[in-house]
């Protein structure tokens, strides 16, 4: 039986109150394993991102894109109160999803 599919709208950083990147993805943890592989061509690898802060799940890929493109136009202060609600001492949530 083919699960539903699942898509994600994330948040990782280097530590609180660091730098931010925002993605989505349609595998979280294959996602979370290429940010801690740190290619350093890529931004989360020049900052050295790799911790998860925040994350959203949704049912359909447009709404996850919607989202993100949403929070990405926010300014720093509503991403960190965003990030504060959901996670207040900014935890690293990628043991959520084992095997990462």
């Amino acid at each position: 039986m083919k699960s539903n599919p699942e898509y994600h709208v994330y948040i990782i950083t280097n530590r609180k109150n660091g730098t931010l990147y925002i993605g989505m993805t349609g595998n979280i943890k294959q996602r979370l394993h290429q940010h801690r592989n740190k290619n350093l061509k890529s931004f989360s690898g020049r900052y050295n991102l790799n911790r998860l802060v925040f994350y959203e799940k949704f049912n359909s890929p447009f709404l996850a894109i919607q989202r993100e493109k949403q929070l990405k136009k926010w300014n720093r202060l509503w991403k960190v109160n965003l990030i504060n609600d959901f996670n207040p001492d900014w935890e690293d949530l990628s043991l959520r999803f084992k095997n990462y």
